[in-house]
């Protein structure tokens, strides 16, 4: 068995969806199609949520409307006229009685984040199977909620790949399919509760998949050639990287680079099971792989930029050691409030912190204030990653007034900057 990943890129509209049809009619092996939500929908549906949430629910539903209607128009293209399959008809209704009837303030944020935003990926593979079906590619739809049991840390949750696999090889080898099409990004936990994975998460949900069905290879589809060493829409003359080892890409990942979700890895080095990303736009092209027995990248540079992120500058009110014990307590505040940390820089007194934007940084400063701390932060900030960074791109960072901090190891140059206009 094959598992194939098709991220929102590849289901933005019809033209997408009839591609991935062709991609998977022209596979002869099994194969487990992991989607994610179509197109921009999860960052509507946390518009929505964030509305709801608010208590605004007639803005709210409006807002819905619009995720329907953009649904229902990649349906009718497809169909040629107009059409409703029953699953997708019954997502809309309980996405409508949650937001029309339900509390807000009963649950937190990320609880309502789980329960609302995963109905992308619900919706989207709902259309995905049917269309495949009505081309004559016959397949399974499988609802990933009741295959990958998972952690209750809502909005990151993890998955328990052996608890999963007690549901997921059953079913499997219940059904005589040659295609299966499940969500990314979603699970459940195990009394039910909805959970999501981290934003970008179908690329673990596919690599959880390869794991328990013990696949020959897992493929990611986007819409660029492969791995390539740079961000071809913010830097030039970038270059495709053919071959990559696994820990040169859990570092690549961990550093922002899009093309591959940081747990992905993990799972498939464990079954040394490789990893594929090629273009949906272009099959023919090779792409590139990730797999066991590649030399360590040394020469080419890989720039990565991460956005969306906070400095935020700790420091003891009585101007005390930043030690282990006051390491300790600040990173269980940022652990209660489910922040993601991406760059630490210490000195006698102070801790900076380059961090994922949260909805909680004011609460996590208050808390922090409470404790007798001192901080300071900046918002609409970036990380910037260099692997086998050269001395003139060095001398370049530590020139730029833009530039708030800058660290260095032997092979990599990370420094975090104000976001470029």
């Amino acid at each position: 068995m094959k598992v194939y990943k098709f991220g929102g890129a590849s289901v933005k509209d019809a033209a997408g969806v009839r591609n991935i049809a062709s991609i998977v009619g022209a596979e002869e092996e099994r194969l487990f199609v992991v989607v994610s939500a179509m197109g921009k929908m999860t960052n509507a549906l946390e518009k929505l949520l964030d509305t709801f949430y608010d208590g605004k629910t007639a803005q709210a539903l409006e807002r819905l409307q619009e995720i329907v209607d953009f649904h229902n128009g990649i349906i009718e293209e497809l169909w040629g006229r107009p059409f409703l399959p029953d699953r997708v008809a019954r997502f809309y209704m309980e996405l409508e009685e949650t937001v029309a009837s339900s509390n807000p303030a009963v649950r937190d944020y990320e609880v309502w984040y789980d329960r609302i935003v995963g109905y992308g990926e619900l919706i989207s593979t709902s259309i995905v199977s049917e269309y495949l079906a009505a081309q004559g590619v016959a397949n399974t739809w499988v609802d990933m909620r009741e295959c990958f049991v998972t952690t209750a840390r809502h909005k990151d949750a993890n998955v328990d790949l052996e608890r999963s696999a007690e549901r997921l090889v059953p079913l499997v080898e219940a059904t005589d399919s040659r295609v299966y099409v499940g969500q990314g990004f979603i699970g459940a936990t195990e009394d039910g509760a909805p959970t999501t994975i981290g934003r970008e998460g179908s690329d673990y949900s596919a690599a959880a998949v390869g794991y328990i069905l013990g696949a020959g290879s897992v493929t990611i589809w986007k819409d660029v050639k492969g791995i390539l060493n740079g961000d071809p829409k913010r830097f030039d003359d970038v270059r495709l990287i053919p071959e990559m080892n696994y820990l040169d890409a859990i570092e690549l990942a961990y550093s922002g680079a899009q093309v591959i979700h940081p747990k992905t890895i993990k799972p498939l080095q464990n079954r040394n099971i490789p990893l594929h990303v090629r273009c949906f736009v272009d099959p023919s092209l090779p792409g590139s792989v990730i797999r066991a027995g590649v030399q360590k990248n040394r020469e080419l540079p890989i720039l990565i930029v991460k956005p969306a992120q906070v400095l935020l500058t700790v420091r003891a009110n009585d101007f005390s050691f930043i030690l282990e014990e006051r390491f300790a307590q600040i990173f269980a505040l940022l652990d209660e409030y489910m922040v993601k940390v991406n760059l630490i820089q210490s000195s006698a007194v102070n801790l900076d912190l380059c961090m994922d934007r949260t909805r909680h940084l004011e609460e996590l400063t208050e808390r922090l204030r409470q404790e007798g701390y001192y901080t300071r932060y900046n918002t609409d900030m970036e990380l910037i990653t260099i692997r086998n960074y050269t001395a003139e791109q060095l001398a370049s960072l530590e020139r730029a007034q833009d530039v708030y901090l800058v660290q260095r190891t032997r092979r990599t140059l990370q420094a975090v900057r104000r976001k470029e206009e």
